[in-house]
């Protein structure tokens, strides 16, 4: 392969491109178009060593985001004409173990499975279907968030639930965000010096979604999401975990039908019902009791699951805080481990309040349990996947 590979990071508020060579898997250009569907939005292109190509303007929906990608490269370069496009896709159920060459039958299974991930797989399939017209003649690739998590034991993916929604209805747990656990686990391992095999890892990926996995010797052993991206953590517009019965109760109380009721913890809860904002940023910057308590809740359901997971893996080599809020928000990684120091688990003030970019350590030296940063590359993990597919 002598041109690059376009990959494509359509997320619930957010698209990533990259054009990676597929050899050297160099970036020759690179964006982000982000807070789509709220008031201000932003595409950052960069080309090369040029100066970034800005643009702030709302983008309503995800294929105003796209078309203004298309723009960004017009404008500023390179000549897009890629030899493969590479797709995330957050759900592929229990059809795809790996990732599939995208024709028409791959299009209706990830149709298909939409309503378990009603926030992505739509907005996945619109950069599909857009990258499909705009190059009829490429292959594309679609890579699965859940495949990372197949490796999950049937005591951590089965739910007690009837068995008939079980067997018939595929009711279990899947997980997400696996491609950026598959890029995060195998760096770390690299920052430590240490074969992945020999690893015990809890990895935490706060991002506007958000979640949870513990891994061990490089596969998921258990993870917080389940059958949806609903599960688990807080998250930007997302309740996380919340009694099984609240739909119920407020079908006797209020009236409300599942959908309803499925909206509203998908897109009215998380931070944005607890602060007014579901992103990290505002919510922090209003230092006000509703914004304490709001973060409050957010690093109490990380420190649990951390408790957790810890006594599952039985010995713990390493923390690992990536996504942009895992990344960039140093008080959301030093009160999510607070109290946690007879496990040895500790953060260094200083290491951590550093502004130095890229991974890095942020526990102290010497530390039982270390604790990092390491920035996610979930592109570069679908231009690798795609690469390997097609070669």
């Amino acid at each position: 392969m002598d041109s690059p590979i376009l990959v494509l990071n359509t997320g619930s508020s957010s698209v990533k491109y990259e054009l990676v060579d597929p050899v050297t898997r160099t970036r020759s250009a690179k964006g982000l178009i982000e807070r789509i569907g709220q008031e201000r939005g932003r595409l950052t292109h960069r080309h090369g060593d040029d100066p970034p190509y800005v643009r702030d303007r709302p983008f309503p929906g995800h294929g105003e985001a796209l078309d203004a990608m298309m723009e960004a490269f017009a404008a500023a370069g390179p000549d897009l004409s890629p030899v493969a496009v590479g797709h995330r896709v957050v759900h592929g159920g229990d059809r795809f173990t790996g990732p599939a060459l995208i024709d028409d039958d791959v299009i209706a299974a990830i149709e298909e499975l939409s309503p378990l991930a009603p926030l992505h797989n739509p907005v996945n399939l619109t950069g599909i279907r857009l990258a499909r017209k705009v190059f009829p003649d490429v292959p594309q690739v679609a890579v699965f968030d859940t495949a990372f998590h197949l490796t999950l034991p049937p005591e951590a993916y089965t739910y007690a639930v009837p068995r008939d929604w079980r067997e018939r209805l595929g009711v279990r747990r899947f997980g997400f965000h696996g491609t950026s656990y598959a890029y995060v686990s195998r760096r770390a391992a690299t920052l430590l010096g240490r074969d992945l095999a020999d690893l015990n890892l809890i990895v935490l990926h706060l991002g506007n979604g958000a979640s949870a996995t513990a891994i061990s010797a490089g596969r998921s052993v258990d993870t917080s999401m389940g059958l949806t991206p609903l599960e688990g953590l807080v998250m930007g517009t997302r309740s996380g975990d919340v009694d099984p019965a609240l739909g119920g109760y407020l079908a006797r109380v209020n009236g409300m039908d599942a959908q309803q009721v499925e909206h509203a913890l998908t897109h009215e809860s998380g931070l944005l019902a607890l602060a007014g904002s579901s992103d990290m940023r505002t919510v922090r910057a209003r230092d006000d009791d509703e914004g304490r308590l709001a973060l409050d809740i957010y690093t109490r359901r990380i420190r649990k699951y951390v408790g957790a997971y810890y006594a599952l893996l039985g010995r713990l080599d390493a923390i690992v805080f990536t996504g942009g809020v895992g990344e960039h928000d140093p008080a959301t990684r030093a009160t999510a481990l607070t109290g946690l120091d007879r496990l040895g688990i500790t953060v260094d003030a200083t290491l951590n309040e550093s502004e130095q970019p890229g991974e890095r350590t942020v526990s102290p030296p010497g530390a039982e349990v270390t604790v990092l940063v390491i920035p996610t590359d979930e592109e570069q993990e679908i231009a690798h996947q795609t690469l390997t597919l097609l070669t």
